[in-house]
């Protein structure tokens, strides 16, 4: 795919792809020509960093994520089973200080009250 098919079907900028590619997040192969080809599952690796930074992960985490998947061949569902185990424990935890902050707030309100 080119890098604007792949822009188009994730909704993020060129500029944000090559900067995804830049700090080793996706990788393309080059035509003779130069231009940027993208394999199929750059479509999921895109998505995954979107939803990894939504939830306030760093790029470095991100970054070290991925680098379990191999590069060379799509990840099977294996593969990202890896990726997931290594990541729940980090999600448990953020999800509990979440639940701790709202918990916070809702006390605060109720006190302002």
């Amino acid at each position: 795919m080119t890098i604007g098919e792949v822009a188009r079907r994730t909704g993020v900028a060129t500029s944000a792809l090559r900067f995804y590619e830049q700090r080793g997040l996706i990788v393309s192969e080059r035509t003779d020509s130069g231009q940027r080809r993208y394999r199929p599952d750059t479509i999921r690796r895109v998505s995954f960093v979107l939803t990894a930074q939504r939830i306030g992960l760093s790029l470095d985490d991100i970054a070290n994520a991925l680098a379990a998947l191999p590069s060379r061949r799509t990840p099977s569902r294996r593969d990202w089973s890896r990726v997931a185990a290594t990541w729940l424990p980090l999600l448990d935890q953020r999800i509990n200080g979440l639940q701790q902050l709202r918990s916070r707030l809702d006390a605060l309100c109720v006190n302002l009250s």
